[in-house]
């Protein structure tokens, strides 16, 4: 089997490449290795996947036709793409919203068209987003619910590109599937994301910024769970009695901790305590996240395992590694 992989130097897509790398599969990577945040934890990353066999890297942006297209024609025998190549980060989208529509929208528009050329395949896999709930109140968030009320350019992005697979799994029967994640942290995580931003903070011994004044709660998920659930996910395409063959999905940990609890356990993980900056609500944020994953346990066994006990110190551990500190 071949699988291809967008966004192969990723948090996300160094794990799900390793998965499939060690179960047997062969694995075409494509990053483009922007400067979002530092190249040198992507290079790391992709140096993982590059010592391993039946690993291929090609550097190219996901929104190039024209290389996403020489690419599948050069590999017809493709038969599944996890499309996780995204612009990230909704603080992010309100300064700079181009680089959203041009790598979530435009991108996503281009692997759909690339799926359509590929003659073998089966399943095409995207990752979405719990910020498509946006402003949504009702506790947990189902796939059930409407999602008309993004807070973000990144969440509207997001949504556009469940409606574009979508389209594409209606007029061309393209299996496809949607992976909603929610706060995804681990080792090799991105340095915009809070577990890295805090333990460099605190080890430094500067003040965290904590919005809302604390008053959060977020459905922390650790990567080994997403990276099982999204190769589960991958191996059960909707059925061709689908119409059309689409579906949404949730993978969080199902257990929303609220944000000072999960500052102390890092704290305690780290051996320092953190200075606080308690700040208001910052725009495109939201208080609460909860997945409902009763869809994603029925249909492919999804149970995330880790809880932010066991799942920070393991992060701790990698990011003192990393970082020598």
């Amino acid at each position: 089997m071949t699988i291809l992989v967008t966004g192969a130097a990723g948090f996300i897509g160094l794990h799900v490449a390793q998965g499939l790398l060690a179960r047997g599969d062969s694995v075409i990577g494509v990053d483009d290795l922007n400067d979002y945040y530092d190249v040198r934890l992507k290079q790391a990353r992709l140096e993982r996947l590059e010592k391993q066999r039946n690993f291929a890297f090609h550097r190219l942006d996901v929104a190039d036709r024209d290389a996403v297209m020489k690419l599948v024609a050069a590999n017809p025998g493709i038969d599944r793409i996890v499309h996780l190549a995204a612009q990230a980060g909704v603080r992010y989208s309100l300064t700079n919203p181009y680089a959203y529509t041009h790598s979530n929208v435009e991108g996503q528009l281009v692997m759909l068209e690339a799926a359509r050329k590929l003659p073998a395949l089966r399943h095409f896999v995207y990752a979405s987003s719990s910020s498509v709930y946006g402003g949504n109140t009702k506790l947990p968030f189902s796939v059930d619910d409407r999602v008309d009320n993004p807070v973000s350019i990144y969440a509207a992005t997001k949504k556009a590109a469940e409606l574009m697979a979508h389209s594409y799994a209606h007029l061309f029967a393209i299996p496809a599937t949607g992976l909603r994640f929610f706060t995804v942290y681990g080792p090799w995580g991105r340095p915009d994301m809070s577990a890295f931003i805090f333990a460099r903070s605190i080890l430094a011994g500067e003040p965290i910024r904590v919005f809302n004044r604390g008053d959060m709660k977020r459905d922390f998920t650790y990567i080994d769970d997403i990276a099982v659930g999204v190769l589960s996910c991958l191996d059960r395409p909707p059925p061709a009695s689908a119409t059309p063959r689409h579906r949404l999905y949730n993978l969080g940990n199902h257990r929303p901790e609220p944000l000072m609890r999960f500052i102390a356990v890092l704290e305690q993980a780290l051996g320092v305590k953190a200075k606080l900056s308690l700040e208001p609500m910052q725009p495109g944020d939201v208080k609460e996240t909860y997945a409902d994953i009763d869809s994603s346990r029925r249909d492919f066994g999804f149970e995330p395992k880790t809880g932010i006990d066991e799942g920070i110190p393991r992060f701790v551990a990698w990011y003192r590694d990393y970082h020598r500190v």
